[in-house]
């Protein structure tokens, strides 16, 4: 198993939205960075555990815990041209862009901030607060998952 945080803007897609959504699960669509899409692609797995971050947002938060309930397939908004996230370029016998599916777990008590994330010494590698890492997907390490979920739910 490995572990995940995925960035989404509360305006346009919250942990609120997830929780209304059919079977609370969705498709993560729309993420056009090639290192991002790589690990969509590749590497996300079937039962993989997410944590579901607001960015853009008051406050910056890890919400909550997800599950990786589909592994990586094309992204459909990559071919509609009325979609914003449309790629003109985007060919469907060689798809460039990927998305997966994920199911809501649990709401934590406590959303952990940006803030607490950064003066918890056990998170002090944590990609998210490295410099110039703005990824909408990435890798946490099973120490850093155990933190979070620690502090999500004091």
């Amino acid at each position: 198993m490995s572990y995940w945080l995925f960035k989404s803007e509360p305006n346009e897609f919250s942990f609120k939205d997830l929780k209304k959504a059919k079977n609370k699960t969705t498709f993560w669509d729309g993420v056009r960075n090639y290192q991002a899409r790589n690990f969509l692609r590749d590497d996300i797995k079937k039962g993989d555990g997410v944590l579901f971050y607001h960015s853009n947002a008051d406050p910056l938060a890890v919400i909550g815990l997800c599950e990786v309930i589909k592994e990586g397939y094309p992204d459909h908004t990559q071919f509609d041209p009325g979609n914003k996230h449309f790629d003109p370029k985007a060919d469907e016998a060689k798809p460039t862009w990927f998305m997966v599916d994920i199911r809501l777990i649990k709401e934590f008590k406590v959303p952990v901030t940006i803030d607490q994330i950064k003066a918890n010494p056990r998170l002090k590698n944590m990609k998210l607060i490295q410099r110039g890492n703005r990824l909408s997907v990435m890798p946490v390490t099973k120490n850093e998952w155990d933190e979070i979920l620690k502090m999500g739910s004091s």
